[in-house]
């Protein structure tokens, strides 16, 4: 379902929250750190870069990302076998010893329910373990009404009657109430970018990378293309192009939690 081109056509963009999101984890010197939902790796090998004594592991359930990771060859020489990939859902995530930094980045809102998975990822932390994620809130802005309006309407009703949207984030106070409970100081924020984006279509190009890629998987590449060109027409007039670019806000929901080093009793 994931194309790693066609994501990575706006990666500093889609760079940008990852780096928002790292930046606040206070992890001196870890061992051993966990990328869920790696995509294809280039961001995964910031935190090898970042922390170089550390043993870092990228997990996700696209084979086409793994490949892309796999064949970029992060982990050959470059970090003397530090850096590793490997297929596996977030879901089934199951940590052979305690990671000092669990990070994901943009996936649980393609998880139902995943405020469930947070307690148990949290019990993977060490002591003075890092617990970090991000992902869009952006579920009633007009690039995801759009899109449901369209996949609701008569030609692609029952077409795409099992197609599993994204979810979007939880409330900010959910998060924070569940960590919390699991015995973690949260820091919890969200921010809206306003990206400028190039070209022609752009919003829809930037959404054929993400959230347009369970629609695509399930139509013929004709129906497919068929669809883009109705939700390009709707999505262009709802993010019109001035002379400087077309404009994208985009709300992201950032939470950092940290295991103090010392459990309390």
């Amino acid at each position: 379902m994931w194309d790693p081109e066609q994501y990575l056509h706006f990666a500093d963009e889609r760079s940008r929250p990852f780096f928002d999101l790292a930046g606040r984890i206070g992890a001196d010197a870890p061992s051993f750190v966990v990328d869920l939902g790696c995509g294809p790796g280039q961001l995964t090998a910031e935190l090898a870069r970042r922390w170089p004594r550390a043993t870092v592991l990228g997990i996700d359930s696209s084979a086409d990302m793994i490949d892309a990771a796999t064949a970029a060859r992060y982990g050959a020489g470059r970090f003397g076998g530090r850096l590793s990939f490997e297929l596996g859902d977030v879901r089934d995530f199951k940590a052979d010893r305690p990671a000092d930094v669990i990070i994901s980045n943009a996936v649980l809102q393609w998880v139902p329910g995943h405020l469930d998975l947070l307690p148990r990822w949290a019990d993977y932390l060490a002591p003075g373990g890092w617990l970090a994620f991000q992902l869009p809130g952006n579920f009633d802005q007009p690039t995801h009404s759009v899109l449901r309006d369209l996949a609701a309407s008569g030609r692609w009703r029952e077409r795409l009657a099992d197609v599993r949207l994204n979810r979007q984030a939880e409330d900010l106070l959910s998060y924070l109430a569940v960590l919390s409970g699991a015995g973690l100081a949260v820091d919890a924020w969200e921010t809206t970018y306003l990206h400028i984006l190039h070209g022609p279509d752009p919003v829809t190009e930037w959404y054929k990378g993400s959230g347009l890629r369970p629609v695509l998987a399930a139509l013929t590449p004709e129906d497919g293309a068929e669809f883009v060109r109705q939700y390009s027409e709707r999505v262009r007039a709802a993010y019109p192009a001035a002379s400087y670019g077309t404009v994208l806000p985009f709300r992201r929901v950032f939470v950092v939690a940290h295991r103090p080093a010392q459990r309390r009793h």
